[in-house]
């Protein structure tokens, strides 16, 4: 894949930017009575792993006009090194707009986490592609990828619109597509033959798919296999299996890739991954990892992977840098992968977890 070397930003994404709010001490929710508070979105925890090792990134959203809590995610996304641009929307009074809550915990041995989004009013749902010059960020300026989510482009709408936009600018600009299924029923509920049309059409021009078999199968109305159950190794020749059918019918598409994940207990998992780049498979065989906060570890995943492509390494290398991504993701109250350096990731890959000095 051909990625383009004078752009301004790494990544780029189209996002509705929240709160997550989650108990301190991995407490639950219901009987906990102290948060810790952080600035959230699943495509900007994407851009994180670029953003934390030194490229710029970009994240394209709105605001609500003069709320404190607007403030506060532009503070974190600064400190982040993700740049943001967006129209300030008036609330419209104190039943109108406002930025989404996610409330999680992190849950405790075999105590599941749960998580509760509130996203009523949400300001994002009114994403539009109008609110930004194309031309300038894709054209003058440069984005080496664009991001997008299954969660934005099924949101409203709206930001379906916003997501194909988006997309077909970004083609025209020389713009690679990464695209992440990410299927919620909530969201598809009622537009099921309508958004099967648009996750169509980005797919068609994505570059990069990124999604579990459910995730094909319900968003782009695949045939495949049966998941497996329990058994990983099943589960990976199942994908492989329906991976070999997209990638005939989505021949822009160059990498395609999932996590997989077996829980033992919410503070341990079995992790691997499995990506198909340029038609070869490679697979990072499921290792028990050790998880502080579950929430991230995907977003990580993709992020890894979305820097090795940047770099220019090949599939083994994006994947086992995406992997271990997904476990500084899972090892971290927030939810993304902040790492401090490559070498840190490598060291997670590597098993590596002696005092630095």
């Amino acid at each position: 894949m051909k990625i383009r070397k004078d752009a301004r930003w790494a990544v780029a994404c189209l996002s509705s930017m929240g709160l997550r709010i989650t108990p301190e001490d991995r407490m639950a929710v219901h009987n906990s009575n102290r948060f810790y508070l952080q600035a959230t979105s699943a495509e900007t925890n994407v851009l994180n792993v670029t953003s934390s090792l030194g490229p710029e990134c970009l994240v394209m959203t709105r605001f609500v006009a003069g709320s404190p809590l607007a403030a506060f995610i532009k503070a974190q996304l600064r400190a982040r090194n993700i740049a943001f641009t967006g129209p300030e929307v008036p609330q419209g009074g104190p039943w109108g707009y406002r930025h989404q809550f996610n409330v999680a915990d992190s849950g405790f041995g075999l105590r599941a986490p749960r998580v509760w989004n509130d996203r009523a009013g949400e300001v994002g749902r009114t994403l539009d592609a109008k609110d930004y010059d194309t031309a300038d960020i894709f054209g003058k300026k440069g984005v080496a990828i664009l991001h997008l989510s299954g969660l934005i482009a099924a949101m409203s709408p709206e930001t379906t619109k916003a997501c194909l936009a988006l997309a077909k600018a970004a083609k025209k600009h020389g713009t690679l597509v990464s695209f992440d299924l990410n299927y919620r029923a909530t969201f598809w509920k009622g537009r099921e033959a309508e958004l099967k049309r648009a996750f169509h059409q980005i797919a068609s021009v994505a570059d990069i798919l990124v999604g579990n078999e459910e995730d094909f199968q319900l968003c782009l109305g695949m045939k495949g296999p049966e998941a497996g159950g329990k058994d990983l190794a099943a589960k990976i020749e199942s994908f492989k299996g329906m991976i070999e059918t997209v990638a005939k019918k989505y021949k822009n598409a160059k990498m395609f890739a999932t996590t997989l994940r077996q829980v033992v207990s919410a503070g341990r998992h079995l992790w691997g991954a499995i990506l198909r780049a340029d038609g070869k498979w490679f697979v990072e065989e499921p290792r028990e990892i050790d998880v502080l906060d579950r929430i991230g570890g995907g977003d990580g995943f993709t992020g890894g992977l979305l820097y090795g492509v940047l770099k220019g390494w090949d599939g083994e290398k994006c994947l086992q840098f995406g992997w271990a991504s997904g476990v500084m993701a899972a090892s971290s109250l927030n939810d993304y992968a902040e790492p401090a350096d490559e070498k840190q990731v490598w060291d997670v890959y590597a098993g590596n977890a002696r005092v630095q000095r």
